[in-house]
């Protein structure tokens, strides 16, 4: 997990795994950071049981989740889970993240505020929580999960055959 070559936006960092779930865990906290301000957070689980897991099909699973605010106007988008849905599928396969069993969900939260709170705007995320059974190098699963993170932060992706060059910043809590 530690080798992910992740986008100079994302500041990431080891946190403490869940422990009751399976027997080995590692994972990773993320913020996407443009000019200085958060635009979206992130978490990436890897699960290891020995014994397997028949719901798992496989003795690995990735357990992610990305978030961001987004532009209040969108949430009435008929489309938008799907489009965040395609998102992760898109930044698994550009990565070349092999995987089995995918799932999980898309939410869209859209909030207005009354009375004494009425002059606050319009606010609005958008939420994917997803898992999936890793197949080969973990490194692209984690790459992916970064690139989904951008995705849902608006960031527009890196062109292809360009590589990104995570700066010192971009990568705390890592040496």
């Amino acid at each position: 997990m530690r080798a992910a070559r992740l986008r100079p936006e994302i500041l990431c960092e080891e946190m403490p795994a869940p422990q009751r779930i399976a027997p080995f865990a590692s994972a990773l906290s993320a913020d996407v950071t443009v000019d200085g301000s958060d635009v979206g957070t992130g978490r990436i689980v890897l699960l290891h049981d020995p014994a397997g897991n028949d719901a798992w099909e496989g003795t690995f699973r990735c357990v992610a989740y990305a978030r961001a605010e987004i532009d209040p106007e969108m949430v009435i988008d008929p489309l938008l889970a799907e489009v965040g849905w395609s998102w992760l599928t898109e930044a698994l396969n550009a990565h070349g993240a092999e995987h089995a069993a995918p799932s999980g969900t898309v939410t869209k939260v859209a909030s207005e505020s009354f009375g004494s709170m009425s002059d606050e705007d319009a606010t609005a995320q958008l939420e994917i929580r997803a898992s999936w059974t890793p197949a080969g190098d973990i490194t692209a699963h984690v790459e992916a999960w970064g690139e989904l993170m951008c995705m849902v932060s608006g960031l527009p992706p890196v062109p292809e055959g360009v590589t990104s060059m995570p700066s010192r910043r971009g990568q705390r809590g890592r040496a």
